[in-house]
């Protein structure tokens, strides 16, 4: 059966997804309408094909784990010159995210991988693109304001034509955020204000 990419993300809502999507191909980024705006829990991720129903079994069980929480995006932040990368900051929620993140690539699940840079919870607005785009990405975006009720995480696949395309949607805590009931000994019923 082969090998499947994917990947595991916090969409950003509308109007803002589209919003940003418009903006980083304005940038000149390429892959801009390949990739629906998103906060990134497990970047692009090889997995054998026939281990999806495991990874989505255990996706489930993550999401069973969480409850809702505040995000809110703020300005702009760049991790140049290590990575040529401009984004949009997450200044809320991000303990959350990175608790979130931890549990996905958990070494005991089928989603277990290194990183090659700290985790970082952030909006990608540009990325890999001639240098004065960059700057003009993190100078006309840093007045960027967004927040919402994050209530989920998906499980996205690359499929061979480069886009992203969502496989399923997972809800925190089995219908008990919504009821106003965490889930039992969920770290994101911990404050989640982390700035960044």
């Amino acid at each position: 059966m082969g090998t499947v990419t994917l990947g595991v993300s916090i969409a950003v809502p509308e109007p803002y997804g589209s919003l940003l999507q418009e903006r980083r191909a304005g940038f000149g980024d390429p892959a801009a309408h390949g990739i629906p705006t998103h906060v990134t829990l497990l970047p692009p991720t090889e997995v054998e094909a026939a281990r999806l129903p495991a990874v989505r079994a255990y996706l489930a069980e993550v999401a069973a784990a969480g409850r809702s929480f505040p995000m809110r995006l703020s300005g702009t932040g760049t991790f140049r010159p290590l990575s040529p990368v401009v984004f949009v900051q997450v200044v809320e929620g991000a303990a959350a995210c990175s608790w979130l993140q931890q549990r996905v690539r958990d070494p005991r699940g089928p989603l277990a991988r290194d990183l090659q840079f700290p985790y970082h919870p952030h909006v990608t607005v540009a990325h890999g693109i001639a240098e004065e785009a960059m700057d003009r990405a993190y100078e006309e975006l840093a007045g960027f304001e967004a927040a919402w009720n994050v209530a989920s995480f998906a499980l996205y696949e690359q499929g061979a034509d480069g886009v992203w395309r969502q496989l399923h949607e997972y809800e925190f805590g089995a219908g008990r955020a919504a009821a106003g009931v965490p889930a039992q000994g969920s770290p994101l019923d911990e404050p989640a204000a982390t700035r960044t």
